[in-house]
């Protein structure tokens, strides 16, 4: 879909309004920590996917998937009458895997030994800044 400013207040206005309806009116054990990443309503107003991430493993995502479908028809109503818009669209929630996939990388990157590290980025190696006070350049 192309993004268009309206659109793109659409998708932040419903973001907001279902990151706040989870916090203050859903009481579900199962959606404690979950984070609403991004909401993409679709240009005719009939669906909303929703994205979401929680802190936890992977077994955690079924459990949240579970609690937002059996929570989806009052987050629905609710989000009607927080966003005035010509129709609730019917919400879709789908797990948001680029955080985990970022945390994967971020921790691999972690791992990286010396001899792949940047030239001038490890102590001790002849490139790296650390060595240049060490210098005496007057002779």
């Amino acid at each position: 879909m192309k993004q268009t400013p309206r659109t793109r207040k659409i998708n932040e206005t419903a973001r907001e309004a279902i990151a706040s309806i989870l916090l203050d009116e859903i009481s579900d054990p199962r959606l404690d920590l979950v984070t609403i990443t991004g909401v993409n309503v679709a240009p005719d107003l009939t669906t909303a996917n929703v994205y979401v991430t929680a802190h936890g493993e992977q077994d955690r995502y079924a459990e949240v998937l579970a609690g937002l479908e059996s929570a989806k028809g009052r987050i629905r109503s609710l989000l009607g009458k927080r966003v005035k818009l010509r129709l609730t669209p019917e919400l879709r929630f789908f797990i948001d895997e680029s955080v985990d996939h970022g945390m994967r990388i971020s921790e691999a990157l972690k791992d990286v030994p010396p001899t792949l590290a940047e030239p001038g980025t490890v102590e001790g190696d002849p490139g790296s800044d650390a060595d240049v006070s060490d210098i005496d350049l007057n002779g």
